[in-house]
C-alpha cells in the first residue's frame, strides 16, 4: 500500500519516542501490503475498527496510541488522518 502523511506519523514519533518502534513497524508491514478488502486488514489487525466508510483505527503498542487512516483499496493507499495518545483519542471521540 501506498502511504501518505509520513510527516504526522514522524511529528508524533518526535514528539512520542515510545511511539517510533510500534509505528516504524505498522509502517512496514502496511506499506508491504496488498490490502483488497477489510478482511485483509483484520487478518494482520484483528483489533483495527472501522469508523466510518473508509476510516480504520488501529491500535498502537497494546491500546497506548491510536491512529487513525483513510484507506482507498481501489487506489491500494492509506492516508494517515492522525494519531494520538489513547487519552488524546477518548477526547476526540467525545467531540465528534
Amino acid at each position: 500500500m501506498r502511504i501518505a502523511g509520513r510527516d504526522k506519523l514522524e511529528a508524533f514519533k518526535r514528539k512520542h519516542p515510545q511511539s517510533r518502534g510500534p509505528l516504524d513497524a505498522w509502517l512496514a508491514e502496511t506499506s508491504h501490503a496488498s490490502w483488497r478488502q477489510s478482511a485483509d486488514i483484520k487478518a494482520t489487525y484483528p483489533k483495527a475498527d472501522w469508523i466510518s466508510r473508509n476510516r480504520v483505527v488501529f491500535d498502537i503498542k497494546g491500546n497506548k496510541f491510536r491512529l487513525v487512516v483513510l484507506v482507498y483499496f481501489n487506489m491500494g493507499q492509506v492516508i494517515v488522518e492522525r494519531v494520538r495518545t489513547q487519552a488524546e483519542y477518548d477526547k476526540w471521540q467525545l467531540k465528534r
